[in-house]
């Protein structure tokens, strides 16, 4: 199918799934809220805005390299279940090696396609499906970016604890959330031609791009469900708006792998997030599952708008759709 056909069949699906009902501001599913992580994707769908998230870590290329990002996402609703998001990062990289010169550029533009397929606010429990594309040729090659199109449909989902009996009263503001990706490289290699230095014959490098099996997962306490949904310790205020979370971010080769191998790379991130009525903010610390992932610990934060509570009769409002009906974490 082509790229103008894909957009046009989600269009008018989008146009099909106009809801006849107001939306919901934020992920909230029964008395859970779900906030935004930053190693993955929440399994909502909302109108928001990440600016910026920032991270600074050492790669495990050989030699290694400092690697900086600042990146901004935009999420707009176009119906109460489906919304679309577009991203992009600049990437600074500068080599431990201060005799060898750095770069830095964009990466690659990303649009990711997404609905709500499944919502159980008795059992706290949803799920979404998408579809992320990476327009190759849009970023810097000297940073990493392809120059060819990557396509990965995604599953999305988060369960909170909260239906557990009283017994276990202790762990109803648990909540898991989940992500599971197949990134699809438009080009199953690329085939590099050179000159021998000292036969001058031809020479032909292969390398193959990987399909990547791309898995990761959260579980998260909050203290805001403690106080609303269980008991009211009488904590300081701001603990009383502190999620601390443990991310996973995965990503395993699973096909094409010739040249790349089947290593799974990727960390382990914990951290926290301060939740507002408008906004959030959110650190954790990037830690290599192995030498290949990176060389050291790196950090992570993120700054990430409301914009269906900052604005919900404009910017914050589905395109289609009833106005949206405040839902926060906090009493106004």
């Amino acid at each position: 199918m082509s790229i103008s056909h894909a957009r046009a069949g989600l269009w008018g699906a989008a146009i099909a799934l106009i809801p006849l009902s107001g939306s919901l501001a934020h992920e909230i599913v029964g008395n859970r809220f779900f906030p935004a992580t930053i190693g993955i994707d929440d399994p909502g769908v909302n109108d928001e805005l990440s600016l910026p998230t920032v991270d600074n870590f050492k790669t495990g290329d050989v030699p290694p390299v400092r690697q900086r990002d600042v990146s901004g996402e935009f999420s707009k609703r176009i119906t109460e279940d489906f919304a679309v998001s577009f991203g992009t990062t600049y990437t600074f990289l500068g080599p431990v090696d201060r005799a060898v010169p750095g770069a830095n550029g964009f990466q690659n533009l990303d649009t990711t396609f997404k609905y709500r397929v499944f919502k159980n606010p008795e059992h706290e429990f949803v799920m979404s499906v998408g579809l992320s594309v990476e327009w190759g040729g849009t970023g810097d090659a000297s940073v990493g970016a392809e120059a060819f199109h990557h396509y990965a449909p995604n599953v999305y989902f988060g369960k909170g604890l909260g239906d557990l009996p009283d017994t276990l009263s202790w762990l109803r503001p648990v909540a898991i959330t989940g992500q599971v990706g197949y990134a699809i490289p438009a080009r199953n290699f690329t085939t590099t031609l050179g000159v021998d230095p000292d036969t001058g014959a031809v020479t032909a490098d292969t390398e193959f791009h990987p399909r990547v099996l791309n898995w990761g997962g959260t579980i998260q306490y909050s203290m805001p469900y403690l106080k609303s949904a269980v008991v009211d310790l009488g904590l300081p205020n701001f603990i009383n708006h502190l999620i601390p979370l443990v991310e996973a971010t995965l990503q395993t080769p699973v096909g094409n792998t010739l040249t790349s191998g089947t290593l799974t790379t990727g960390t382990i991130n914990p951290g926290v997030i301060w939740v507002g009525n408008t906004f959030q903010f959110g650190v954790e610390a990037l830690i290599p599952i192995n030498r290949q992932s990176g060389r050291n610990v790196g950090v992570i934060a993120q700054l990430h708008l409301y914009l269906d509570d900052i604005d919900p009769h404009g910017i914050g409002k589905p395109l289609f759709g009833g106005p949206v009906q405040p839902a926060t974490p906090f009493q106004r």
